[in-house]
């Protein structure tokens, strides 16, 4: 017994150690670097010398610049942090230390930083005072215990993150806090206190601050979930927490703890399946030596059995955490949501710094879209469905369901979504080069759309169709297909998006229909618009649209068309097709740099798919076999396309008239393939 307490004390002393001047972390970032008797070599050991001597500041942050013109070549500037509970000789030995490390860790680069559990140093060529710096981080874990670690402690961990952010982010001399909890679960024995700590640098502004906070605790899941002890740190923030105090309690104030949580609320971290825990930390509580020494037989005997199962649990292979897949049903959709991630909608709010006006590339009748980057620079599409919005739930239900299972180079890719109490968000990958009719009908941007480049646009649409129609594993019609549902990536290859108004067919089904119709007017077949029927021929006579458009660099409601005789692009293609003089309705800006042979084949197309009878219209497959094999006998259509008075503000639904912005939609129940 006696040598098991001590081997059981020196683990504890193992474990709860960690000297402060040890280096967690260091980055250098290799971008540029100077000569040993260059200037800024000079005016670096300046700064560096500049920021020891002012390492005894209350606030425990100090930002310097050394070298002439704030923009020359030679200027360097500086800062460091200490954690805001550590005293001023502390934070001066750490910053002495960190001096001296960081340039043997990055010899002769202009841009560095190392980090100390006490204090973190840097330097750039570059100012970073009250600058956001999310480039690099770091993360620390306790060992994991192979047995499950409740939820509940995640929950709790996560709500504990929750009450500093306001406290840290609006803190004035120090963006600093900290905060201590019990709790007591019979798998986690022994444990009974839990301790949090955030921090921020002080030039950071609260929104800033409440970024990078967030986005600290939302890596935390991805690294660590189950681990009893860990931390997230970035330049300009940091968080962390343990199972023993980790940092000097008696020299800070702890925000007043909320009581249980019964049941838990939502966990602030992103819900994550553990596969693997770990109990590792388990002694670092800190007991004082007196209470050992006053330990009773059941002590032992409790500390007896942490030490058994701590080497059994050790011996075991560690398993590696997943996202957890969410296979309800409950009022979503027949189909499970099976391949997407949910997101929690603080970690939405960070990535979006908070739906900045800034940030929003895009809006529609129901919905706005932002510009996302996640803390690993990973750059996302966030659509946020409007609350007012009564189409809102459905399109939530359809995207989400349908778009999660449909992997193809043509379709946009769901990668996860966030639904918390009216908040509806689908979190889509980034297209940079934004949609079809931003270049296509804006007179100086058309010229960057090519005839190659416009083939092969016109190529993908067909293929993503194609998909939808017969190779994926739902049959899907698209019902919303136009210019700006369709989105360029960087190659310029298009994506189609929006899939909010979506129908799935059973296998054997060919048409179905509705008594709300809802879409955008001139994309829609002429049988859905007078009696709500849709099949895939619906989204076919939307893709000769969308080819015409792409052809002539003109809308499909065109008013410039009316000088020549024209209603609509459709008649206007017609007429030019029927009079044998095809070519000149090719858009001008290609300056005839084009295949006739292509644009000759694919004006054919585009007008046997706008055909008002729906037999006329060819598949998907058919299309996608005429565009890229001109030797296949075409047949050319023989009848004029079904025209359209562009001036129509409001369409038909049976017997009713109905306002072409309806925001209504009927979606019925959908079934696999």
């Amino acid at each position: 017994m006696k040598m098991i307490m001590i081997w059981f004390c020196l683990l504890m002393c193992i474990i709860a150690k960690g000297s402060s001047l040890k280096v967690m972390n260091y980055d250098c970032r290799n971008t540029t670097s100077y000569t040993p008797n260059s200037t800024y070599k000079a005016n670096l050991d300046s700064l560096l010398s500049n920021l020891h001597s002012n390492a005894t500041r209350d606030n425990g942050f100090y930002h310097a610049t050394v070298g002439g013109s704030r923009r020359s070549n030679d200027t360097v500037h500086g800062l460091f942090l200490c954690r805001g509970d550590v005293s001023t000789d502390d934070c001066r030995s750490c910053i002495g230390e960190a001096r001296i490390k960081i340039l043997e860790l990055c010899t002769n680069e202009t841009t560095a930083i190392v980090w100390y559990d006490n204090c973190l140093l840097r330097y750039s060529e570059t100012s970073m005072l009250g600058i956001l710096d999310q480039s690099t981080w770091y993360e620390m874990s306790n060992p994991k215990n192979e047995t499950e670690v409740p939820n509940q402690f995640m929950e709790l961990v996560g709500n504990m993150f929750d009450q500093i952010i306001t406290p840290v982010s609006s803190g004035s001399d120090k963006k600093f806090a900290v905060l201590q909890t019990n709790f007591s679960v019979e798998s986690i024995f022994l444990f009974e206190t839990v301790y949090v700590l955030g921090q921020c640098t002080p030039d950071l502004s609260t929104v800033d601050c409440q970024i990078c906070f967030r986005n600290a605790i939302n890596e935390l899941p991805y690294c660590c979930y189950g681990a009893l002890g860990a931390r997230a740190v970035y330049p300009s923030c940091s968080v962390r927490y343990e199972l023993y105090a980790f940092y000097n309690v008696s020299a800070v104030a702890s925000p007043p703890p909320r009581p249980p949580i019964h049941p838990p609320s939502p966990p602030l971290l992103p819900s994550v399946l553990p596969n693997s825990t770990t109990s590792k930390d388990a002694g670092n509580r800190g007991k004082s030596s007196a209470k050992v020494i006053a330990a009773s037989v059941v002590s032992v005997t409790g500390i007896l059995l942490f030490v058994s199962c701590f080497c059994f649990f050790k011996m075991k292979r560690a398993k590696k955490s997943i996202y957890r897949v969410k296979k309800t049903t409950s009022g979503m959709t027949e189909i499970p949501i099976e391949e997407s991630v949910q997101y929690d909608f603080g970690t939405i709010q960070a990535i979006t710094n908070y739906f900045s006006p800034d940030n929003k590339i895009g809006e529609g009748g129901c919905s706005s879209v932002y510009k996302g980057r996640f803390p690993n620079g990973q750059e996302v599409a966030v659509k946020r469905l409007s609350r007012s919005s009564r189409q809102g739930a459905v399109e939530f239900k359809n995207e989400v369901a349908l778009v999660a299972k449909l992997l193809h180079r043509n379709l946009v890719k769901l990668l996860g979504f966030c639904l918390q109490g009216e908040e509806k968000i689908l979190v889509y990958e980034f297209v940079p080069n934004k949609s079809l009719d931003y270049f296509l009908f804006d007179p100086e941007k058309k010229r960057l759309l090519n005839w190659s480049t416009r083939f092969k646009i016109i190529v993908g649409i067909a293929r993503g169709l194609l998909y939808l129609h017969e190779d994926s594993r739902l049959k899907i019609i698209h019902r919303d297909l136009k210019a700006s549902n369709v989105l360029l990536d960087g190659d310029m290859n298009s994506k189609i998006s929006d899939f909010g108004l979506a129908r799935v067919f059973m296998t054997d089904q060919t048409q179905g229909n509705t008594d709300r119709v809802i879409g955008t007017y001139g994309y829609m077949s002429p049988e859905y618009v007078k009696h709500g029927l849709f099949s895939v021929k619906s989204d076919v006579f939307s893709f000769g649209v969308i080819l015409l458009e792409i052809i002539t660099g003109k809308r499909n409601n065109s008013l410039s068309m009316k000088s020549t005789g024209a209603k609509d692009l459709l008649s206007y293609a017609w007429k030019h097709w029927r009079e044998d003089r095809p070519l000149e309705m090719v858009d001008q800006s290609l300056r005839g740099l084009y295949s006739r042979d292509e644009v000759i084949q694919c004006i054919n197309v585009g007008l046997l798919c706008v055909q008002e009878d729906v037999d006329e219209r060819p598949t998907m497959a058919n299309v996608v076999l005429m565009l890229n094999s001109f030797s296949v006998t075409r047949r050319t259509p023989s009848n004029p396309p079904a025209f359209f008075n562009a001036g129509i503000e409001r369409i038909w639904v049976g017997e009713t008239v109905v306002d072409q912005s309806m925001n209504e939609v009927s979606i019925s129940d959908l079934y696999p393939r």
